[in-house]
């Protein structure tokens, strides 16, 4: 029988889950890896083209609802986006599994498996691959991705540009949605580090349990799981670029360490006494007023100085009314590149809502429109419903006729009390017939007696 050429990359922690997928799929295709520890997939995915992931969702004693799993898969599609995940789960996790799909990955498989449903979901998974590798290169590559012409955001990325030539830690602040780590990943791509790794760390999602594990990594015996010495997200960023995401989230009690390795340049592994030393680039991010959070005694002064050499801030959405057309443009493009359409336009109302919509929920709103948008739309025509508008729009301008109806309430109440409740003389300085006038007073329920 002849082997597929396709590289599969298992990971796991379990050896004979490993042993077992390994026997079963080297029948079938031409390269098999295999990782029982879950640190070293970016070493292997930086060396190597993996066309499919199969990748266990828990790791860890007491740690066994699949976060660990979700971000790997964030990870593994960050680091190799044309990389097909297939998560490996135990009967019963079904919603975490789930959970993964919407991030991302392909398919599940419930463990223990069947062979053959294993190899045909594979083998589906390989398919997919070889079509995501005839895709033009991401939409979002260093020379193409969408930054606007508004001055605001045209001043955070020349800011960008010079501080990528340098060392300098970089902290980005922003609402949820504004693009950081878009922002983050053009610094180091943009800078003389773009060749060596680039480490993306959620702080926000990150159990404060694993918190030193995860990022300064352990020795062997450190504690109870520790079965072989591992690299934390520092040294994995070694000569490259780690971005802490989320930074401000950070409890107090854990910024003191992160102090420690910034200012010292090194990292000690748990279980070890030796310090490590460290040549990384640092940039952060948070949308909290790390400010106000100093000034509240949540964050370390001395932290926020050292992680402050320099300040881009990413305005939200609705600063930047004339990059939000454009903005639909290029993330319609984005989505029918993702889901093989063309042809796929916005009519004029929805163009219309879309610069009238606040996007509170920033770009990352507006894409998960639009993604939605494109999966609906009938007759290649993206309508305001099919942009799920309509409610919130009309919720906003209702809010706006409540304001305007109590602005001009308190005016006519301020108005009749000068002119001690005279309806002429009042009705004649705001410009308004009698009649106009009563309608008003009746209105907002105003007396004049």
């Amino acid at each position: 029988m002849k082997k597929t050429s396709a590289s599969i990359l298992i990971i796991d922690d379990q050896e004979d889950i490993l042993f077992a997928s390994k026997m079963l799929l080297k029948k079938h295709f031409e390269n098999i890896f295999t990782l029982n520890n879950p640190k070293n997939v970016v070493e292997l995915l930086a060396k190597n083209i993996i066309d499919v992931v199969l990748l266990d969702m828990n790791y860890r004693i007491g740690f066994e609802d699949g976060r660990e799993g979700l971000y790997l898969l964030k990870e593994i599609k960050t680091l190799s986006p044309k990389t097909v995940v297939i998560l490996m789960t135990a009967f019963g996790k079904v919603e975490t599994a789930v959970e993964g799909l919407k991030s991302g990955a392909f398919d599940y498989i419930l463990k223990p498996w069947e062979n053959e449903k294993l190899l045909s979901v594979v083998k589906q998974a390989v398919d997919k691959s070889r079509k995501e590798q005839k895709k033009p290169n991401n939409i979002e590559s260093i020379d193409d991705f969408f930054v606007g012409n508004s001055d605001v955001i045209k001043k955070a990325y020349s800011l960008a540009d010079k501080v990528a030539k340098t060392d300098a830690n970089v902290l980005i602040l922003g609402e949820n949605g504004t693009g950081k780590f878009v922002l983050s990943d053009h610094i180091h791509r943009q800078s003389e580090r773009k060749n060596s790794p680039f480490i993306h760390v959620d702080l926000g999602s990150l159990n404060s349990n694993i918190f030193e594990s995860e990022l300064f990594g352990y020795a062997k015996g450190a504690f109870t799981d520790a079965k072989i010495d591992t690299p934390g997200r520092f040294e994995m960023a070694q000569n490259g670029t780690v971005f802490l995401d989320e930074i401000g989230n950070v409890p107090l009690h854990l910024q003191s360490k992160l102090l420690q390795v910034i200012q010292t340049k090194t990292v000690t592994r748990l279980g070890e006494s030796k310090a490590r030393p460290l040549n990384v680039r640092i940039i952060t991010a948070t949308n909290l007023d790390l400010k106000q959070e100093v000034a509240d005694k949540n964050f370390r002064e001395d932290l926020y100085y050292r992680i402050n050499t320099m300040e881009i801030v990413l305005p939200p959405l609705r600063e930047r009314n004339e990059d939000k057309i454009p903005l639909a443009h290029y993330l319609l493009q984005k989505m029918m590149t993702k889901y093989g359409r063309d042809e796929i336009i916005f009519d004029e109302k929805a163009l219309v809502q879309i610069e009238k919509h606040a996007w509170n929920g920033n770009i990352r709103e507006m894409e998960n429109r639009i993604e939605r948008a494109v999966i609906l739309c009938d007759n290649n025509h993206i309508t305001v419903s099919d942009l799920d508008l309509e409610q919130i729009t009309t919720y906003e301008e209702n809010q706006d006729n409540i304001q305007l109806s109590a602005v001009e309430k308190t005016a006519i109440e301020k108005i009749l009390f000068k002119n001690n409740n005279n309806i002429s003389k009042t009705a004649e300085e705001l410009g308004l017939s009698r009649a106009s006038l009563y309608r008003r007073l009746e209105k907002y329920n105003i007396s004049t007696n």
